[in-house]
């Protein structure tokens, strides 16, 4: 920013106080400089100021006037940085002995202190050697560095800040000089590490006071002291080489406080200090740097101090590999020993950060060139490193044997194919600890052997750890163990080494399971036929960029693979994995960018080249076998032969592939021929057929469609002429679904995409004319929208001069807004954002040409509002389906394009909106519904408050109806009224009816905001209110609730308003296991998805341990349920053995009870208490939360009238022991349970 644009920044309405008054210094300066008639430039600016400062801050009275100094120091920082530098080297002194009252005054406010810095950073700046050479004790630039010091540790954050970044910005523009630092960094330094050090002092002795365990409180003063550093480090380009070693004490003994911010501050200043030397002029610090970290090493069993200063080791040299490298390297044997010795540490922490330090060195001081072009010192380093690695599965490091693991893996992938022979005794040991029954670390073992197989090969692991299936020796266990593994890490390797040992293996097996014949398998033979899919799982990996393709892939090899796939369908899928792979791999290579062996893992681009060029030799007999076998296999498990295909069809010659596309698209059309109906009528009839298998005509469509896009232009005109003939077929639902998937299919190839532009009025054609052949199921789409998919790809490839397509299509796509099938609805929105985005583009609509028009229907000119036009005229449709899909593509185009709409267009479309919200459909409201919703949330403000005053009374209409949830869209959209426009306004056009959910919102809203700001609940009544929910009922919370989502709405807000679903999709329901307490739910059962619920489990009720004696009223009857509840125990007699019932019970004649019973009716739980407006309430409680019943006293006086009568014919009193006892009537009820018959 220029300093006219600041000073106008400054002059232009002010709001602030502090800048009111430096709108009025600069006014006064200005007027001075007219008055002088003085050009208003940056060195005037700052004779002025500087002027105006003498007299307001003076070296002997200090500051005169606060207010006028703060404003003139804060205009003299403006102008600093615009004035020539000699000027300032001149007024040095003078600023400076000006500056100084300020920022050694103590009551000096950080509204003055932050721009007096400024002002110092940029006189510093503009200082040359001579400057610089002056002595700390003379004015000069090394005394207002020594006060950007104290301020960088200042108290108060802003002025600390604004220090520490002057210092940044001196340091980092140190004069011109032979030197590499800044003259200044060496005082920097050493003022920053004696300030730390003072206060590490002073904060260790502190806390040898407190107690351990309770120092709590936070060391300001050492934060500010290492961020002081941390500045310094940073802006120097890495400490001063004759302070490395006191800050690397300080910090190392700062690290081992037991507070974890002040650890990670050290870290910090570390990070920052190699941050620095990563660079050509700093790098020649970092040796030193490393020297003296190395001779700092702790005790060896210090907890505390040894992992940082692994920590520190670990990032410095990680810094010195990218410095230089190849003495880095040069030095890793020594310093892997050295850290790898803490792996014998009986300390947990002590072992984990030398695990990590020793993967970071592999993964980072080995260069690339070390494996790629060894010299033979380089082979000696990669040994002795080797050697190092392989000590550390001694018996001495047992304790740290998962870390030794981790540091293993890592070497191997490190190393890579170098691991052979280096590691190959570790492969040895590992392996025999896997197969040894006691070892409790397979896992663990089984991912170092996977890295070994990985990096050394199948080859030379399997030379080490052989399988021993077939013929085990005595002492050799068998490694079946070993498939799984190959299966999932094999990769880049020799294919001959598959062709030598296992294709073999698998033939003996199999002859095994064939010498069984048809007689039950025994669980031997179940073994072996797992072995051979084993075997045959390894293949893909073997074939994932293979270093011998053109040498081990031949015709008898290729035969083999063919005959496989013909005979044995359960290995069909990986042997077409593994046949894709071969292509894919090869094509990858190809795809990368330059040329890097260890990305392209040793294999060239030539070699690439020549190993599709191998292919390409099969391809065609690859493709028949394929083509053979797809049609054989159900529609369910072809996706891996269609890729396959798919894979091999990219490399297959142009004749081959043409001369395929032929035979393919023949046999097709004779199939069409002869194709029996599939509607579903026809399916049902045929449903006992034992044939599962698709029409062929299905089948071959589906060929057509993967090869479609490698065909030259020239098989185009058969390829539209045999879909167009397909489109038109409505006796085959699924086959026409299939031919519309062929549009975008094509759209993902170049010459797809051009042939789709030279097509495009013959493909408008077709979909205009069998639109009413298109039978439902492609209407609503699938995987790839089909129907409307397939207008999409021709409307966006559709010429300007063809714009009248889109108006013959659109009621079509409005219409499918309102699909129930949620990927047609997701296309048809798209599909409307599409169009309008191609009529925004401009051109001319001829209307004549669209069908529905009369001939002489004039021409309109492309525009959005046009487009808007042609969407509303479905306003006038003759349902209200139709209408109301018009409006929900209307909802969907306005949230779209409401920046690009005309103020009047979107006005009108309120004003119709807000006509159809009166309409008494309610597939319509719910459509307005929605238009409201969008309109209120991204509408601007100005546009909305004008109609609310009709709005709010037509949307309170519907607020009554509980139908479709309309009362809970309405508070919704309510709620986002209040959120945006205020309550007032929402509240002002209002009925007085219905104010009432108004108020309830202000409510909610103000006890929502009331629980924010303290703090939120207590986890109790959290955990209540989560378990409880929000509501007494389901049926509240449906009507009630008001959250965004739209619930039995067939169309969501997501949808319409085009966000992306696949968040939505993510939250889905959560899964619960159900599992015995006894033991744990075995997840390999093929039982176990019964143990898998959607809904969260309770707890089973446990049956009582003891059993209780039956228990019975005064009339003798049974009492069921209710043992629990206290006051049963009053309305009931337990009788004990001998038949004699217990005292002082209700109803049984004694005066006792009697007095109970009357206590208990007019103060017990259940007694009659008047609740709000005299009413009377009646407890109706289970348990201590359920909620009361409340009735009008009118009412119960009208029900207790015939309960009168009954009393008199009774004798108006309860029956007692001695009263005769009647049979049969009806079940009464206890609160607990059920009473018996009376």
């Amino acid at each position: 920013m220029s300093l006219s644009d600041k000073l106008d920044k400054i002059r232009s309405s002010p709001k602030l106080q502090n800048q009111h008054e430096t709108a009025i210094v600069l006014n006064a300066v200005e007027e001075t400089l007219r008055d002088q008639k003085t050009e208003p430039s940056p060195t005037a600016y700052f004779a002025a100021v500087l002027a105006l400062l003498n007299q307001s801050i003076s070296p002997t009275k200090g500051i005169v006037n606060k207010e006028l100094a703060t404003s003139l120091v804060y205009l003299l920082d403006l102008v600093t940085p615009h004035v020539p530098q000699a000027l300032l080297r001149s007024k040095f002194s003078q600023i400076l002995t000006n500056l100084a009252p300020a920022l050694t005054h103590q009551e000096a406010e950080a509204p003055l202190l932050r721009p007096s810095i400024g002002c110092l950073e940029s006189l510093l700046i503009a200082q040359d050697a001579a400057a610089w050479a002056l002595a700390q004790n003379q004015i000069g630039p090394r005394r207002a560095v020594s006060g950007l010091l104290n301020l960088a540790v200042d108290r108060r954050p802003k002025v600390r800040k604004r220090a520490q970044d002057a210092l940044t910005t001196v340091l980092k523009h140190p004069p011109p000089s032979p030197s590499l630092d800044h003259p200044a960094a060496d005082m920097c330094a050493e003022t920053a590490l004696k300030s730390l050090k003072d206060v590490a002092v002073t904060t260790g002795s502190k806390s040898k006071q407190r107690r351990q365990g309770h120092d709590h409180q936070h060391e300001p003063g050492l934060i500010h002291g290492l961020q002081l550093v941390k500045t310094i480090a940073t802006a120097s380009g890495g400490w001063p080489s004759r302070k490395i070693e006191p800050l690397c004490e300080v910090l190392l003994d700062i690290s081992k406080s037991p507070h974890d911010y002040l650890t990670m501050a050290a870290f910090e200043v570390f990070e920052a200090i190699f941050e620095g030397m990563a660079n050509e002029f700093s790098s020649p610090k970092l040796p030193r740097l490393m020297e003296v970290i190395i001779e700092l090493r702790p005790f060896q069993e210090d907890s505390q101090l040894l992992p940082p200063w692994i920590a520190v080791v670990s990032r410095g040299y990680d810094v010195s590999a990218q410095v230089d490298p190849e003495a880095t390297f040069h030095k890793l044997p020594e310093i892997f020993r050295s850290i790898s010795e803490f792996l014998a540490s009986s300390s947990h922490n002590i072992r984990v950060s030398a695990s990590e330090c020793l993967i970071s060195f592999m993964a980072n001081c080995v260069p690339d060139r070390v494996l790629l072009e060894p010299s033979i010192h380089d082979e000696k380093i990669l040994e002795r490193l080797a050697k190092s690695a392989s000590d550390l599965l001694t018996v001495k490091y047992q304790a740290a044997w998962m870390e030794v693991f981790n540091v293993l893996s890592a070497t191997f992938e490190t190393l890579r194919w170098k691991s052979a022979p280096l590691l190959s005794g570790v492969v040895r040991a590992v392996g025999e600890l896997r197969g040894s029954e006691s070892f409790n670390g397979k896992t663990e073992a089984d991912g170092l052997l996977a890295k070994a197989i990985s990096a050394m090969g199948p080859e030379n692991v399997l030379a080490i750890l052989p399988l021993n299936l077939m013929k085990p020796q005595a002492g050799q266990p068998g490694r079946a163990w070993l498939l799984p593994l190959l299966r999932d890490n094999v990769s880049n390797t020799r294919l001959a080494h598959f062709k030598a040992e296992f294709v073999p293996l698998s033939e003996t097996i199999f002859q095994r399971v064939i010498e069984n014949g048809q007689v039950e398998k025994t669980m031997e033979i179940k073994i072996f036929e797992t072995l051979v899919q084993q075997i045959w799982a390894v293949l893909p990996g073997y074939c994932d960029l293979p270093l011998d393709l053109t040498q081990s892939f031949d015709q008898n090899f290729a035969e083999l693979l063919a005959n496989i796939l013909y005979k044995q369908a359960d290995l069909r899928g990986d042997l077409c994995r593994a046949l894709q792979n071969l292509v894919d791999s090869n094509k990858a290579v190809l795809a990368l960018e330059g040329e890097d062996l260890l990305a392209q893992r040793l294999v060239s681009k030539l070699i690439a080249k020549e190993n599709l060029s191998h292919l390409k030799r099969f391809s065609s007999n690859i493709l028949a076998v394929l083509f053979n076998i797809y049609s054989e296999t159900l529609p369910q498990y072809r996706g891996f032969i269609l890729r396959c295909i798919n894979a091999y069809l990219s490399i297959v010659p142009q004749t081959e592939l043409m001369n395929t596309f032929t035979k393919v698209i023949s046999t097709l059309e004779s199939s069409l021929d002869d194709a029996d109906p599939q509607t579903q009528a026809d399916k049902q009839k045929r449903a006992k057929a034992d044939n599962k298998m698709p029409p062929l005509s299905h089948t071959l469509l589906d060929l057509v469609i993967t090869i479609a896009i490698y065909l030259p232009q020239e098989c185009f005109a058969t390829l539209f002429a045999v879909a167009a003939r397909i489109v038109f077929r409505d006796d085959d639902p699924q086959l026409q679904k299939k031919a519309y998937k062929l549009v975008p299919r094509l759209a993902e190839s170049d010459n797809g995409k051009l042939a789709l532009q030279l097509r495009n009025v013959e493909l408008q054609q077709l979909l205009l004319n069998s639109a009413a052949k298109a039978s439902i199921p492609a209407r609503r789409g699938s995987s790839n929208h089909d129907r409307l998919a397939a207008i999409a790809q021709v409307v966006h490839f559709l010429p300007q001069s063809d714009l009248h397509f889109i108006p013959s299509i659109l009621s079509e796509v409005a219409i499918s807004t309102k699909e129930t099938n949620e990927k047609a609805r997701t296309a048809a929105f798209e599909l409307l954002v599409l169009m309008g985005e191609k009529m925004q583009q401009g051109g001319i609509v001829v209307n004549a040409k669209v069908s529905h028009m009369p001939d002489g229907a004039p021409n309109a000119t492309a525009s959005l509002e046009e487009y808007i036009t042609m969407v509303s005229a479905g306003l006038a449709g003759s349902t209200p389906h139709m209408v109301s899909a018009s409006i929900t593509a209307l909802t969907r185009l306005l949230y779209h394009f409401r920046e690009s709409l005309s103020t009047a267009t979107v006005t009108e479309m309120i004003t119709t909106m807000d006509l159809f919200l009166t309409s008494s459909n309610r597939e319509i409201v719910r459509s307005v519904l929605g238009f409201v919703k969008v309109s209120v949330i991204s509408l601007p403000t100005s546009l909305m408050l004008p109609r609310l005053a009709s709005l709010i009374p037509n949307l309170m209409v519907w607020s009554h109806e509980h139908k479709a949830q309309f009362k809970v869209r309405v508070k919704n959209i309510v709620e986002r009224m209040i959120r945006r426009f205020g309550v007032e306004v929402v509240e002002k056009w209002c009925p007085e009816a219905d104010k009432k959910l108004i108020s309830n919102i202000r409510k909610t809203r103000e006890r929502r905001k009331r629980r924010k700001v303290a703090g939120g609940d207590d986890k109790a009544e959290a955990d209540a209110r989560k378990k409880k929910g929000r509501f007494e009922s389901e049926y509240d919370e449906a009507v009630y609730g008001s959250d965004d989502s739209d619930e039995g709405s067939e169309i969501s807000d997501t949808e319409v308003l085009g966000r992306d679903q696949a968040a939505d999709r993510n939250k889905g329901p959560q899964t619960f296991i159900v599992e015995d307490e006894d033991e744990p739910l075995d997840l390999l059962d093929s039982r176990a998805l019964a143990n898998i619920s959607t809904t969260k489990p309770l707890k089973a009720r446990q049956p009582p341990t003891k059993k209780t004696k039956a228990k019975m009223d005064v009339d003798g009857r049974l009492l069921l349920g209710g043992g629990d509840n206290e006051h049963d125990d009053a309305l009931m007699m337990d009788y004990g053995e001998n038949g004699d019932a217990s005292k002082g019970k209700p109803g049984d004649g004694l005066l006792e009870g009697g007095i109970n019973a009357y206590i208990d009716a007019i103060k017990g739980k259940d007694a009659v208490q008047r609740g709000q407006k005299g009413k009377l309430k009646f407890s109706n409680k289970r348990g201590k939360d359920d909620g009361a019943m409340e009735i009008d006293e009118g009412e119960i006086s009208q029900k207790l009238k015939p309960g009168k009568q009954n009393e008199a014919a009774t004798g108006g009193h309860r029956k007692g022991l001695g009263m005769t006892k009647t049979r049969g009537g009806r079940v009464m009820k206890n609160r607990g349970g059920r009473r018996g018959r009376r």
